[in-house]
């Protein structure tokens, strides 16, 4: 097995610097850098973790919380996060945090406490106030995406302003019997992003003067199967069909899409239609949507986590609410109203 004195005579330099270099902990000039990289490289060096963790008292592992793994939107946070902190040397563990309270009182009252993990991470998940008490306490850095927690760094998407700038964008088409697919109440937990997303949704209604009518309101599961079986609901109903339908997440938009397909309306010739969230297969359907950038959230909350772990406490960053960005993406699932 290659030692690290190995290394550093290859490239010249201090044993110290070779582990402030693979580190990344300490200053250590550009060009001495690239010499113990292209050393170790060469040398098949790999950085023990369990030294590591003994000479900087950390175990280069972040703990992420998160509800669903098995959903497109948290798998690519979470994506985001993993190739972030790779790159700077960190594993990650992953705590799926249930509804059940007592697996959740389990995970915060003993995997956490085990002081595995140099950081926490968590996606989309309201943490109650004794939740967060014991986060707390373990004296970690904590980030949160998803919503405010006064007591936590948050990183959050503004959910009503993202409803809002989708439904401006079908009333600008002309739209104004708009229907929307949102989510049934056990479905809505944890910051209640569809609740919020169906008042930025009547908010800008009622900016426009247009009546709320609840007979246009369809819940779902933010699935494709969900969206389909919702849109066909809306469409299949007498008084009159909608000309446009605006989905809390681009699954549910997908499947309303092919529903209308199924029952023989173009879309957006006679049926306009618009998600949230910038999905993977949102390009492939041609669907407009309102990009929340999940990708880019995970890489923002691995960012603010390593600045946090390098900062002392005078220095960590507070992320207010709002601070992620989102962006309206036009694409051939929308059009102008026909006069």
């Amino acid at each position: 097995m290659v030692s690290i004195d190995e290394v550093a005579r290859q490239a010249g330099v201090s044993t110290a610097t070779v582990s402030r270099a693979l580190s990344g902990r300490g200053h250590v000039s550009a060009g001495a850098k690239a010499k113990v990289e292209a050393a170790a490289k060469s040398l098949g060096y790999v950085v023990s973790a369990s030294a590591s963790s003994l000479a900087s008292g950390r175990m280069r592992n972040i703990g992420v919380l998160v509800p669903f793994l098995d959903r497109w939107f948290f798998s690519t946070v979470l994506s985001g996060i993993a190739s972030a902190l790779m790159r700077r040397g960190y594993d990650i563990t992953l705590y799926s945090l249930t509804a059940d309270r007592a697996e959740r009182r389990d995970i915060f009252d003993t995997f956490l406490r085990r002081q595995r993990v140099d950081g926490i991470i968590a996606i989309s998940l309201e943490l109650g106030q004794e939740e967060t008490e014991l986060l707390v306490g373990l004296d970690l850095p904590v980030i949160a995406i998803g919503g405010p927690n006064p007591r936590l760094t948050t990183l959050t998407v503004d959910d009503v302003a993202v409803a809002r700038l989708a439904t401006e964008h079908l009333l600008a088409l002309g739209h104004r019997e708009i229907a929307h697919i949102g989510a049934s109440p056990e479905f809505d937990i944890d910051f209640h992003i569809p609740t919020q997303r169906r008042q930025g949704f009547e908010q800008a209604l009622a900016d426009a003067g247009v009546t709320v009518r609840p007979s246009l309101f369809e819940p779902a599961d933010f699935t494709i199967e969900g969206g389909f079986r919702a849109a066909k609901q809306l469409l299949g109903r007498p008084g009159g069909r909608p000309t446009a339908i605006f989905a809390a997440s681009d699954e549910m938009a997908i499947g309303a899409l092919l529903a209308a397909r199924e029952l023989g309306y173009g879309v957006p010739e006679d049926l306009s239609v618009i998600g949230i969230d910038g999905h993977e297969l949102g390009e492939f359907f041609r669907l407009t949507t309102v990009d929340q950038f999940p990708l880019g959230q995970g890489e923002r909350a691995a960012d603010a986590m390593l600045e946090a772990l390098e900062s002392s406490d005078e220095e960590a960053p507070t992320h207010r609410p709002g601070e992620l960005p989102f962006d309206l993406i036009v694409r051939g699932s929308t059009a102008r109203l026909p006069v």
